[in-house]
């Protein structure tokens, strides 16, 4: 596969899941690699590194070339955790150099000998998140020599560990403009030389991911490495959904009204902060409280629950527990946003990732639990869960997802046209939020700084913008966070309510970075840091609201600095409509939900990446 940029042989700095273990002599031997010439290959227990012999053209007296030395390249190197393939190919030709000088001298010629290749990955110089395999072939008159190098090179990757044997493949054929088979068809020859076994489903309907996942007993999960999802953020979130909805047990957030225990008078002190209350928790709320520490992930006593899919059995047995390390998620783009490919790879690029499954890398990821109490005003109030590894939204968001059903024979471009007719409505909703109080958090609310007396200058003016940290390979705020799950009875913890008319209510996981939004919808969210970022959208005219979206579009924008928007780092929410009815975004996917409640969970999976390089 030919790639387009300028690609250079790697030194990958992101390995704490690739261990070599064992040592090996060095071994070195001089052999010929195509296209470049003779060179001294050495191997050693890190890699292959190879320098080409110099040569002085034989033929001094009858060429013009007389005395010209072939070219003296620097020393190459490519890294075992960069190599995810090696095969012996027998007899055939090698081009033992080529070279021309300025009158046209070439230099070498093809020969025949036995040969082997090295398959691994470049990394463009100007894109270093995008990845391209690359391939080496060496060759040799003599079979010994070429057989010694290959089993050395062989016993050197089977020890490198971390690397996936067995996958389940889930193909969306419709995802994006119908590419998905054609997305897999370009890939499954990384999959192959790596001699990785693919259990390929390509989905018939809508749901038949999830029903798999969901089914599937713990025996025959442990059979594969991981699975992965070649579509979009739609068919990735299903196949968590069905994973999760069977095989997580946990306590459930808060209801909206869980946290102020009104015939507690000694639980909470009510506040009074503009038009926000506050409710702070006492020491000695009992330990039956919605949300308890993240030992509770596996604990025996979480209640059975729903999801729209209908009900979930959680009990398969113990061989199968969350978080699980080893265990990874891969999605290999061909959707219409592909939010969780860009965040956790850096790229949009079906290659990049299916080299980044092959070489087995690891991120973790948070993931939201998002619980639907109430569906409409008038029903009755039944538990139904949903998880979201990017984002979920309220309002605008809600409104454009289900715009945006009338017309998918639009296909990607709907929703941009959803989004152009519901911007026009303009609508706003009457809602309540209530969210756990973040006592390290460092971004203030804008309505925060209107109470510090800066509202002229918000609403008129950009602020200046605040120093971000995005997340990015090897983040340390990622690798150092420690935050446990929330917990209500957690010392000094309050609640903070806000009311009133929103035009979007957002929470999201990640940065959410897409082609449509560069930075994301908050550029320094994190792929693990443990924390949910709320986006409180008020009512406010129509150009203000425009200029929020535009930053939003915009490389560097400041999205969140206005006086209307609210920006909170929080570990739980909740929520509840005033209307009749009210349409949640849920990565991507329609919920209706009057009464919901969120609680993130730290690193709860592992995905086939390393994070963005830029």
């Amino acid at each position: 596969m030919e790639r387009n940029g300028d690609f250079s042989g790697g030194d990958n700095k992101s390995l704490p899941d690739v261990q070599i273990n064992g040592e090996n002599p060095v071994l070195t031997s001089n052999l010929f690699l195509d296209h470049v010439g003779e060179v001294v290959l050495t191997i050693n227990s890190d890699g292959l590194s190879w320098n080409l012999v110099e040569s002085i053209c034989k033929e001094q007296d009858e060429s013009p070339c007389l005395g010209i030395k072939l070219a003296s390249k620097s020393e190459t190197a490519i890294k075992f955790s960069d190599v995810y393939a090696v095969e012996f190919i027998d007899w055939g030709l090698v081009q033992e150099s080529i070279l021309g000088n300025a009158r046209g001298c070439l230099l070498g010629h093809a020969s025949e000998m036995y040969r082997f290749t090295v398959h691994g990955v470049h990394r463009s110089k100007n894109q270093p998140s995008l990845w391209a395999p690359c391939v080496y072939t060496f060759g040799h008159k003599d079979m010994d020599t070429c057989q010694l190098c290959f089993n050395r090179i062989t016993a050197s990757l089977n020890m490198v560990t971390g690397r996936p044997k067995n996958l389940l493949v889930f193909v969306h054929p419709k995802s994006g403009k119908g590419n998905g088979c054609r997305t897999w068809e370009a890939v499954a020859p990384i999959f192959s030389r790596a001699k990785i076994k693919t259990k390929v489903m390509v989905t018939q309907r809508a749901g038949q991911a999830f029903d798999v996942m969901s089914s599937i007993t713990n025996e025959d999960l442990n059979v594969y490495d991981g699975v992965i999802a070649v579509g979009g953020d739609g068919l990735f979130n299903e196949i968590l959904n069905g994973l999760l909805s069977s095989k997580l047990k946990a306590s459930y957030p808060p209801t909206p009204t869980d946290f102020l225990h009104s015939g507690e008078e000694d639980s909470c002190i009510m506040l009074h902060e503009s038009n926000k209350t506050v409710a702070k928790a006492s020491d000695h709320i009992e330990d039956t409280s919605p949300l308890l520490p993240c030992a509770s992930l596996d604990d025996s006593r979480s209640p059975k629950f729903r999801t729209e899919e209908g009900c979930c059995n959680t009990d398969q047995g113990p061989s199968f527990s969350l978080p699980n390390k080893w265990f990874r998620f891969g999605v290999i783009p061909a959707g219409s946003t592909d939010a969780v490919v860009i965040c956790t790879t850096g790229t949009r690029d079906p290659v990049t990732s299916a080299l980044h499954i092959v070489l087995g890398k690891r991120v973790c990821l948070d993931i939201a639990q998002v619980v639907r109490w109430k569906t409409t005003s008038t029903s009755k109030e039944e538990p139904c869960i949903r998880y979201a590894a990017t984002f979920s939204g309220y309002g605008f968001y809600g409104d454009v997802i289900r715009e945006s059903e009338k017309y998918r024979w639009m296909g990607p471009k709907r929703y941009d046209y959803a989004g152009t007719m519901v911007f026009l409505r303009h609508r706003s909703y009457e809602a309540e939020i209530a969210y756990l109080e973040v006592k390290s958090e460092e971004s203030s609310s804008a309505s925060e700084e209107v109470l510090r007396g800066s509202r002229k200058r918000a609403l008129w003016g950009l602020p200046k913008k605040s120093e971000r940290k995005p997340c990015r390979i090897n983040c340390n705020v990622c690798t150092s966070t420690s935050h446990p799950m929330p917990a209500h009875n957690a010392e000094g913890s309050r609640w903070l309510k806000s009311k009133g008319r929103f035009l979007s209510i957002g929470a999201a996981v990640i940065s959410c970075r897409n082609e449509r939004a560069p930075d994301g919808l908050v550029a320094d969210a994190h792929l693990s840091d443990g924390f949910l970022h709320l986006i409180l959208v008020k009512d406010c005219p129509h150009a203000l609201y425009l200029w929020h979206l535009t930053q939003l579009a915009k490389k560097g924008g400041n999205p969140l600095n206005f006086a209307f928007v609210e920006h909170h780092k929080t570990t739980a929410f909740t929520f509840t409509s005033s209307g009749e009815e009210s349409v949640w975004n849920v990565d991507g996917e329609l919920f209706q939900a009057h009464k919901l409640s969120a609680q993130v969970f730290q690193g709860l999976v592992s995905l086939f990446a390393t994070g963005p390089e830029v």
